[in-house]
């Protein structure tokens, strides 16, 4: 199976990097830990959002795969649910 990694999902972590540069800015300059908390918490939102997409995107192809062998797709869908959940 290959996994569908699309420029949009790159895009997604490349602003996170470019997130995560910045909480380290406020740290070197010293801002306030509610700065800081709150450019993480932003941080956390994205990567969740971008770690959904990719699972919803990667689930979609592995579905029709698994539809077009004829076989079960509930596990592969439990098995997503069960990933976002202890991502959390």
């Amino acid at each position: 199976m290959n996994y569908n990694y699309t420029d949009e999902m790159k895009m997604r972590l490349k602003r996170i990097e470019g997130q995560i540069r910045g909480v380290l800015r406020l740290m070197e300059e010293g801002k306030s830990c509610k700065d800081v908390v709150s450019q993480l918490s932003a941080v956390r939102n994205a990567s969740d959002k971008a770690m959904a997409l990719i699972v919803a995107e990667n689930l979609q192809q592995c579905i029709l795969e698994e539809q077009a062998k004829g076989r079960d797709t509930g596990k592969l869908v439990k098995e997503a649910v069960e990933l976002l959940v202890k991502s959390r």
